[in-house]
Formats: structure tokens, C-alpha cells, sequence
């Protein structure tokens, strides 16, 4: 969830608290410390990640892949988590929309 070797920061921690907080309008949204970040759980099903840094990332999947592409995210490694770029955080709706789609996307990949 970070660079290798890299261990979790307190700005890993207090985003993830933040994210728990703005996003519980989602239903049962958890945090779990893994791998120097913070998995974000929407009732038991991970659908963000905070890396050691604080910066955010949410799962992408075919409904939402495009939007994250045209508002330039990029994809956090191979994984299919993409970054939220800083326009996105700062709009408290379309924060809420990437996740609400984050949501739906890891939902759809579990069922495959």
C-alpha cells in the first residue's frame, strides 16, 4: 500500500479516520491497518486504500474506469485502485459519488 519498507505514517491514520467518517453514508465503512496504509471496508469489502503517505486511492472497475482516467487519476501500481485527484477531494458530492462507484466496483469484482 506504500513504497516497500515504508511503515505507516500519522497521516495514513488521521486520513483514514476522515474518509471512515465522510463516506459511513455508504453503510458499514471500516478501516484496517495493512502494509504500512489503511484499507477503507464497505461491510467487509475493500474498496479504498490509504498508502503510508495519506494519499488516497479507490477501486476502479468498468463502470467507473473512465472517470478516473478523464479526471487524470492514476492507478496505484498493478492494482486496480486509482489515486483521487486533489478537484475530486475538494467536492464534498463528487468525493462521495467516486465512492459510492468504489463501492460498486469491488462489490461487482467479488461476485466474479
Amino acid at each position: 500500500m506504500g513504497e516497500k519498507g515504508s511503515k505507516r505514517t500519522a497521516a495514513a491514520e488521521t486520513t483514514a479516520r476522515e474518509l471512515t467518517a465522510e463516506l459511513a453514508h455508504l453503510g458499514d465503512v471500516t478501516s484496517k491497518k495493512m502494509f504500512g496504509g489503511v484499507g477503507i471496508f464497505e461491510s467487509g469489502t475493500m474498496f479504498g486504500i490509504v498508502d503510508s503517505t495519506g494519499a488516497i486511492f479507490l477501486r476502479g472497475g468498468d463502470l467507473n474506469r473512465e472517470t478516473f482516467e478523464a479526471s487524470g487519476s492514476e492507478r496505484h501500481g498493478k492494482m486496480p485502485y486509482w489515486s483521487v485527484p486533489p478537484q475530486v477531494r475538494s467536492d464534498a458530492d463528487v468525493f462521495a459519488a467516486w465512492g459510492a462507484a468504489a463501492v460498486n466496483a469491488s462489490r461487482q469484482a467479488k461476485k466474479s
